[in-house]
């Protein structure tokens, strides 16, 4: 699950790069596109914020499936000590 998360932080990411970049394209070469470079730069923090949101959240989910992983294995050992120590 969290590997989703990765691959939408570094899409986000992508287009953040492209929207800063179009920042430096001259407006005669937007054709039809919005030419005003505060937007553009608007669009590409947007886009970073909401990137590094992902990828906070990628890491948090990774981080809890690790725990619960974890705690599972520590519960099956438990059991496998109580089951020895009841046989003998």
């Amino acid at each position: 699950m969290s590997r989703n998360f990765y691959i939408l932080a570094g899409s986000l990411m992508v287009f953040a790069l492209i929207a800063g970049a179009m920042t430096l394209v001259p407006s005669n070469f937007q054709p039809g596109l919005p030419a005003n470079g505060t937007l553009w730069r608007t669009i590409a923090l947007i886009f970073f914020v909401l990137a590094l949101a992902s990828a906070l959240v990628g890491m948090l989910t990774n981080l809890f499936e690790q725990v619960d992983r974890r705690s599972e294995e520590g519960r099956q050992d438990a059991r496998r000590k109580r089951r020895r120590n009841r046989d003998m």
